[in-house]
Formats: C-alpha cells, sequence, structure tokens
C-alpha cells in the first residue's frame, strides 16, 4: 500500500466536495441524506438546514416533505437519536445498530418483562396496530396492551416507553412518522416501497465503512470506530474485521504527518483537488463536525470545542470552524473566533442570504467582536 502525502487543506477541500458543502449541490434530499449517511432529526429547524445549505436551490419544509413522501425514513439510529436515514441504504445503518441485540440484555429483560423468545411476537404486534397508518406514543402502547401478553407495558408506554421502541426501528419494524398535531408518530417501515430493509450485518458492515471513507475521509481507523462503534454500538472486533476485509480498496493518505485512508477510486480525486477558502454557515451538531467528532482539532479548533460539541451553529471557512452564529430576530450574529480576527464580510453576507431563503425572511449579517 503506498502512501501519498497532502495537506489539510486539500483534504478538507475534497471533504467539503464530497459532503457537498463547498461546491454547493444540486442533488435532491434523499442524495444529500445519503452522502451524508445521516442527519439528526431531533429537531427539525437542524435538519432542514444540515440538507437545505448543502443544496443550491433549496426550499423551507423540503426535509419535512421528504418524509411525509417516502424518499426519506425516520429512526433511532446513532448515539440513540432520532436520524433521517435513506429508504435504500438506511437498512445498512440499523442492522450495525441492531447488532449488539440490546433487548437480550438481562436488565432489559427484567425491566420490561419481555424474553427473547417473546420479541418476535411483540414486533408482529406492533406491526399489525400500525397495519392502519401512522399512530402516535399513546396510540400505539393502547393498541399493543389491549393484549393480555402485554398489558403490563401500559405504564412502560405512559412513562414514554423510554428505549423500548428503538430495537422496533432498529430491526425494521417501524419508523417515525410526520407529526401530528405537534406530537410524533410512529410508522411501519415496510408500508414505504422505497425501503430496502434491513441489511444482512456481513453486507451492511463493509458498506458503512465505505461510504464513511467516501464522505469523511481521509479518515483513521479510529474515526471510523467513532462513527459506527461509538455511534451505532457495532462492536470494535466487527469494525477491525470489516476494515482488514477492505485492506485492498485502500490507500493509504499521508496528510501533515498523520496516516489516514480513503478509497483507491477516490484517490485521484483527491489529490487533483485545489484548497479552497469556502466560507459556510452550518447548523448545531452538522455532520461535518459530528462525523469526525469535535475532537478532531483538524475541524474544531480546541477553544471552540465546548460550544460545538454543545450544539452552536457553526461558520467554516475551508472546512476548519472558525466561529459561530445565532439569528436574533432579523440578524445573523457572527462570533468570529480566527487568530488573524479578520472576518470575510463579504462571503458572510452571502450565506447569510442563503440561510434568509431557507428561513423564509429577509435578515443581515452583523459581526460580534
Amino acid at each position: 500500500m503506498s502512501t501519498v502525502a497532502t495537506t489539510w487543506e486539500q483534504a478538507l477541500a475534497w471533504r467539503l466536495g464530497r459532503q457537498l458543502v463547498a461546491p454547493v449541490g444540486h442533488e435532491p434530499v434523499v442524495e444529500v441524506v445519503q452522502r451524508l449517511g445521516a442527519v439528526p432529526a431531533k429537531q427539525q429547524r437542524l435538519a432542514e438546514l444540515t440538507v437545505g445549505l448543502r443544496r443550491a436551490r433549496p426550499r423551507p419544509g423540503e426535509v419535512a416533505r421528504a418524509l411525509a413522501d417516502g424518499h426519506l425514513v425516520n429512526a433511532f439510529a446513532f448515539r440513540g437519536g432520532a436520524h433521517y436515514l435513506s429508504p435504500e441504504d438506511g437498512g445498512a445503518y440499523l442492522a450495525l445498530r441492531a447488532a449488539g441485540r440490546q433487548w437480550e440484555l438481562k436488565s432489559w429483560q427484567d425491566h420490561y418483562r419481555l424474553r427473547p423468545q417473546d420479541w418476535p411476537a411483540f414486533r408482529a404486534t406492533v406491526r399489525e396496530a400500525l397495519a392502519g397508518g401512522p399512530l402516535t406514543l399513546a396510540e400505539l402502547g393502547a393498541a399493543v396492551t389491549r393484549r393480555p401478553a402485554y398489558r403490563h407495558l401500559r405504564t412502560v408506554f405512559a412513562d414514554g416507553a423510554g428505549t423500548l421502541v428503538k430495537p422496533l426501528t432498529w430491526q425494521g419494524d417501524m419508523g417515525l412518522g410526520p407529526p401530528r398535531d405537534g406530537r410524533a408518530t410512529f410508522q411501519r417501515l415496510d408500508d414505504n416501497p422505497r425501503w430496502a430493509g434491513v441489511w444482512e450485518l456481513e453486507e451492511a458492515g463493509p458498506y458503512a465503512v465505505s461510504a464513511y471513507l467516501r464522505a469523511y475521509g481521509p479518515a483513521t481507523p479510529e474515526h471510523v470506530h467513532y462513527w459506527l462503534g461509538a455511534g451505532l454500538s457495532a462492536g470494535r472486533r466487527r469494525i477491525d474485521r470489516w476494515w482488514e476485509g477492505l485492506r485492498e480498496r485502500l490507500e493509504a493518505v499521508d496528510v501533515a504527518g498523520r496516516t489516514a485512508y480513503v478509497l483507491a477510486e477516490d484517490l485521484d480525486d483527491l489529490r487533483a483537488t485545489e484548497p479552497t477558502d469556502a466560507v459556510r454557515l452550518l447548523p448545531g451538531h452538522d455532520p461535518w463536525v459530528m462525523g469526525p467528532g469535535t475532537k478532531d482539532d483538524s475541524i474544531v479548533p480546541p477553544a471552540l470545542r465546548t460550544q460545538v460539541t454543545n450544539g452552536a451553529d457553526v461558520v467554516v471557512v475551508g472546512g476548519v470552524v472558525g466561529g459561530t452564529w445565532t439569528v436574533r430576530r432579523d440578524e445573523v450574529h457572527v462570533a468570529w473566533s480566527t487568530d488573524d480576527g479578520r472576518a470575510p464580510i463579504s462571503a458572510l453576507e452571502a450565506e447569510v442570504d442563503r440561510l434568509a431563503v431557507l428561513l423564509g425572511r429577509p435578515l443581515s449579517a452583523v459581526l460580534d467582536t
């Protein structure tokens, strides 16, 4: 395996292009999500910005519409949170999340009084309850606990169901549907004709590793463990095995003294990429920073790590976080944090104009010192 030398500026410029950050792409919503692997769905505002700021002609509310139309699915995935996934490859990530079979833990069995052998019938009951369409959690709980075998779960559903519902999305029985009157709903995933199902684990693992390298490379094995291990509990031994199985497809890259890897088919494209000083506004917990993790100081300077980890909206310059931004009424306040103190005002104003389109109201940029 040969080692090619590159700089962080070049590596980040290539990654910016792969993630449709710079240049911004024309790909449809589902392809943006597919590129990123997953988009956090906990806050709809952030999901819309994550996708919309990567599209040349975004429209307000397009992520919500994609879910309603079946072009996206919403399931509990990375770090236990709800995420938008593509229906075509989302089942690969769910397969990794389900690999630990947490519902077989003694603590789960004791708490929910469901043994591993009880789950097939329980899952079938949930699917049957959702056969008529999306239900709120209360409606789903009422339907399921009508069965004598599950009456003991009434208090669990009344308390919010905790982690009980998560394995049902990992195993492909259901996902989150469009909200109804401000309340979350659940719907069957197999009602979506685009849904490809939960993948076989040994097919899903190598796919997820290679997909990460395509979007977040050059990357190290520890980056992959962070994304798929800490993120999906896929298991270190499994991830190591999948990585080793891909070795013939990998190329080592020396990035300013650090050894990282890309897929061999991407190496020429990386080498041909020119560094960029593109300025972009990205929302809090955007995959740009969460994919490699906020500990990665090539993306997040240590002085800004706490803010970024806590979900601050970020200004990215050439791929590196250079500040944060906040909307206050009709103004976007930018807190600039680079060492030289010089903020690219015209580029920031152009980004604020793009943000205004997504938020559906005029905005002006204000630089806070």
